[in-house]
């Protein structure tokens, strides 16, 4: 239940929201924000942010903290969790999935299910992974979408994840639907790309939704427009 006092939002609320697809995270918070300041008149610096971004092309669970409960967030931010989404095998892009045009195409006529399965298991554990250059981790003080737009190459270091499960949903080449639960600081664009490799041609992330974050289930989520609705007053 969505509380309805301004009271409650500053002790301290989880709330989970289904993001939908172009909106940034911090997007969806403020609106949050501005719907809990303009319906139950909240202080404009009361405490909300949220427990992990999600890229504007990803939908799904999106979890915001209110109040006391922010202190919460990296605590949640640690949690495994869970992806659905789709491979598009045979060609890449220098964001490892649809905010750039392609850039490179491959061959797929020798892959079969056998060098798949091969790919699939070398994923899961722990690995070593790069993130793509098209992210918001900072390097000398910039982000590193910031270094890519700009045209600069920077070194990025690898950083140890863990894939706890890798299943893979449906195999259509060029496409392929999956299912992944990882630790934080996974990229799935990166195992995006990282799988193109293993299959000896390229990838990229065409679909991507976030399912889970640790017990927190996108099923028991609302969208942000409902909640809009939610916390405004009716007319008497």
């Amino acid at each position: 239940m969505i509380p309805k006092t301004a009271e409650a939002f500053q002790e301290g609320q989880i709330l989970l929201f289904d993001k939908p697809l172009t909106w940034s995270s911090f997007q969806a918070v403020n609106k949050v924000k501005w719907a809990l300041i303009k319906n139950l008149h909240l202080p404009k610096k009361f405490k909300i942010g949220h427990a992990g971004t999600l890229d504007p092309l990803a939908t799904g669970l999106l979890i915001v903290c209110t109040g006391k409960f922010t202190k919460k967030i990296p605590e949640l931010m640690g949690m495994t969790k869970e992806y659905t989404g789709t491979f598009h095998i045979g060609a890449t892009t220098p964001s490892y999935d649809l905010e750039t045009q392609i850039d490179k195409t491959f061959p797929t006529d020798h892959i079969t299910p056998e060098l798949i399965e091969q790919a699939r298991l070398k994923f899961i554990g722990e690995i070593d992974q790069i993130p793509p250059v098209f992210s918001a981790i900072k390097k000398d003080g910039k982000r590193l979408y910031e270094h890519a737009r700009a045209g600069e190459e920077v070194e990025i270091q690898s950083r140890k994840i863990e894939i706890l499960e890798f299943e893979l949903t449906r195999i259509a080449l060029p496409e392929i639907d999956f299912r992944v639960v990882c630790s934080k600081g996974t990229y799935i664009r990166s195992l995006a790309y990282d799988f193109g490799l293993a299959v000896n041609s390229g990838a990229h992330l065409t679909a991507l939704r976030r399912t889970k974050i640790g017990a927190f289930d996108v099923k028991n989520a609302v969208s942000v427009t409902d909640f809009q609705a939610l916390v405004t007053p009716r007319p008497a």
